[in-house]
């Protein structure tokens, strides 16, 4: 995209800070992870709702939630990540976090909540089927992701609830409470 300024200007601007954005080896210029920060009084509604339903999510299944938004065609992203109270040990991240939309268990689910398109992974058909996504080492290595897509009314955003965890022996179980959470969300977002 281009904005029409002076390249040296438009370095000079995003240059500080540097969580704002990031210019690759080609001197392209993308959005940072520290625009999340700024971006919390937009998103303050859905967060706001989003809260006690992570909280009670994390508590109770033991390991960190998280809230995933679709940002474009391409990508997702990390907007909100609670941590479980009491667990003795989880796995922890930041909220900003990107993710290809195709790569992941919360991404996945975004998609399964969509109309099925050619050539899509079997995985999305499969989260489709079930009301969940699941995945391993796509987003963080060694980690297993469960989410399930988050029921939104027309031009809604398009979400994601999940948790992050070690081991998948109590997928089901996990698994049902990720998809009550994402429909609690869901209801609480119409």
């Amino acid at each position: 995209m281009t904005i029409g300024m002076i390249r040296t200007a438009t370095f000079r601007i995003v240059a500080r800070p540097r969580s704002l954005s990031a210019t690759s080896d080609h001197k392209r210029i993308s959005l940072g992870t520290g625009l999340v920060t700024l971006a919390e009084p937009v998103e303050q509604d859905l967060r706001t709702l989003a809260r006690p339903v992570l909280e009670g999510l994390a508590d109770a299944v033991g390991a960190t939630a998280h809230l995933v938004v679709r940002e474009s065609e391409h990508e997702a992203r990390a907007l909100m990540v609670v941590e479980p109270r009491r667990a003795t040990v989880h796995i922890a991240f930041r909220p900003g976090q990107s993710i290809p939309i195709e790569r992941g268990s919360a991404a996945m689910a975004i998609l399964s909540a969509l109309p099925p398109v050619e050539g899509e992974r079997p995985e999305i058909a499969e989260g489709r089927r079930r009301g969940w996504a699941i995945s391993e080492g796509e987003v963080v290595p060694t980690t297993i992701g469960i989410s399930a897509p988050v029921p939104a009314r027309r031009g809604g955003p398009q979400a994601a609830i999940g948790i992050s965890v070690f081991d998948d022996t109590r997928a089901e179980e996990q698994a049902a409470a990720v998809t009550a959470a994402a429909r609690e969300l869901g209801e609480l977002l119409r």
